[in-house]
């Protein structure tokens, strides 16, 4: 991973551009320290299927520790409508 200056970053854009399409990333700095990093565009709808996924598989390990101590949803309801 390489990393520019702020100014040379503006500079030279279209060269970073390039460079990112390619898969490199880039890290540009101001004063020395890292402000932005410049990568390479994903697949959307693949991220989106993978967080998606993950969320799906966190929901179900979180329904796994909690019980509703032998309640029924059902009777829950009915009692929230009275």
């Amino acid at each position: 991973m390489n990393s520019v200056g702020a100014f040379e970053a503006k500079t030279h854009l279209s060269e970073l551009l390039q460079r990112a399409e390619r898969g490199e990333e880039i890290t540009i700095t101001r004063h020395g320290k890292p402000i932005a990093k410049l990568v390479p565009v994903t697949d959307d709808r693949e991220a989106a299927a993978a967080r998606h996924a993950q969320a799906v598989d966190g929901f179900r390990a979180l329904r796994k520790q909690y019980t509703l101590g032998g309640l029924k949803t059902r009777d829950l309801i009915n009692e929230g409508r009275k």
